[in-house]
């Protein structure tokens, strides 16, 4: 399993200061996100997760230069998230330096059109994200089809060729939850926060969950990247 360390971009800052040395008062705090992005990869990060936070709210990718100066400064994938809502919102997140990138549910679900170009655009690049909870299913306005049950949508969207699910709001006791739906799957599983333990990320692990991607956590420090790294490898 892999850990990807994430970066909410926030009008070209990072919304969390990144301060390694806080425990001891060294060190210098810093808000640019290729500074951290540097740290995170010199820590060992095999990738790095972008949220684009204002292209979240604008339904396109906003932190353009942001997101180029971080694929300047580290020479790894860029996992980008927010405001990638269709092919042509994942041509500009490609062009701005991201490598692969992750659609929210409501963006590919019933838009078969939709879905079938951004496959062809981003290929094996292309990740679904999608809340874990039942209950986010039941509480989406369905429009063109029943309410499906999660595991019926994830071999759905499987078979129109994505390859990649990042999962939020599992935390640390969702690991059947995960075990289950990545069973039979031809698919890498993700879990996209909620994860604040090493243990959490030895359970995921031991249930074949492909990553782990670790937000606030390592800003908090209540994981640290390089021994999360060293226990999942």
């Amino acid at each position: 399993m892999y850990v990807l360390p994430s970066i909410d971009l926030q009008q070209g800052r990072s919304r969390l200061v990144w301060w390694p040395g806080a425990a001891s008062g060294s060190g210098t705090p810093t808000d640019r996100p290729a500074a951290i992005a540097e740290a995170f990869v010199a820590q060992g990060a095999p990738a790095v997760h972008l949220v684009d936070l204002d292209g979240a709210g604008q339904g396109s990718p906003a932190n353009l230069d942001a997101i180029g100066s971080i694929a300047q400064a580290v020479v790894k994938p860029l996992q980008l998230a927010g405001g990638v809502d269709g092919p042509e919102q994942i041509r500009i997140a490609f062009a701005a330096g991201a490598t692969r990138v992750v659609m929210p549910l409501w963006a590919v679900v019933e838009d078969s059109a939709i879905l079938a170009e951004s496959v062809e655009v981003a290929g094996d690049w292309l990740a679904v994200g999608m809340d874990a909870r039942p209950e986010s299913l039941h509480g989406y306005p369905w429009r063109h089809r029943p309410e499906p049950k999660l595991e019926q949508l994830i071999v759905e969207l499987n078979g129109a060729g994505v390859h990649r699910f990042v999962f939020s709001h599992v935390g640390d006791d969702g690991a059947e939850l995960m075990a289950r739906l990545a069973d039979g799957l031809d698919a890498e599983v993700l879990v996209a926060g909620g994860v604040n333990t090493i243990d959490g990320l030895r359970r995921l692990r031991d249930v074949g969950v492909a990553g782990v991607i670790l937000g606030e956590a390592l800003f908090t420090g209540a994981v640290d990247l390089g021994e999360a790294i060293a226990v999942v490898s």
